[in-house]
């Protein structure tokens, strides 16, 4: 069950909720005020491999209008991926 965000206009408290799909655009009672708290648009976080070194070989990929790998010719070789 997904957590979603709430905010309280009249008290301007947030909190966290657990609630099913289905019922997530339903007003919640505010825990600090009990008055009807609204849904927030929610913040994400999006996390990267700690190893970036993959970045600088798509970076000259890029740069170079294709790649190839050593052992073809090919500027889009099927074995490797590139």
């Amino acid at each position: 069950m997904p957590i979603y965000e709430y905010y309280c206009s009249k008290c301007q408290h947030k909190f966290e909720q657990l609630k099913p799909i289905s019922r997530c655009n339903e007003d919640v009672e505010c825990p600090k005020c009990k008055m009807p708290a609204k849904r927030a648009i929610s913040k994400f976080v999006s996390r990267v491999p700690a190893d970036l070194s993959y970045l600088s070989h798509m970076q000259e990929a890029a740069s170079s209008g294709g790649n190839s790998c050593s052992s073809c010719t090919s500027s889009n070789c099927s074995t490797c991926g590139m």
